[in-house]
């Protein structure tokens, strides 16, 4: 119990995951492996405006910056062995570029799906 009892180990580790998970929408590196996918200004189909486009890692594609998302390449917290320490997932968490790439949302939506299903089969 945290928090004189208030809170349970679940709770807590769910509002520090959450904090720092915001700090890290802020890390460097994020937006380097942006600049790194980044295939220049092209026509949004959607608005039909001028719009930044990014090389999607997985199916290759061009996407306005709306529709990627920068992915762990090693999730955050292995699938199969779950959550180790704190250590270790601010370490994956705030990781270097080669962990990073920029996934549409389709395939960012496969791949979580993925990691998923291996946690389910641990279980």
């Amino acid at each position: 119990m945290r928090n004189n009892g208030e809170w349970t180990e679940a709770r807590f580790r769910s509002f520090v995951t959450s904090a720092l998970r915001a700090a890290s929408r802020r890390w460097p590196v994020k937006f380097k492996a942006l600049k790194e996918a980044f295939v220049g200004r092209k026509t949004n189909t959607k608005t039909g405006k001028l719009a930044m486009h990014y090389k999607c890692a997985g199916c290759k594609k061009s996407f306005v910056a709306s529709d990627v998302q920068v992915d762990h390449v090693k999730p955050v917290v292995d699938p199969i062995k779950g959550f180790l320490s704190w250590d270790v997932y601010v370490d994956n968490l705030f990781c270097e570029l080669e962990n990073l790439q920029i996934l549409c949302k389709p395939c960012h939506k496969d791949k979580t799906a993925e990691e998923k299903l291996m946690r389910k089969k641990k279980v």
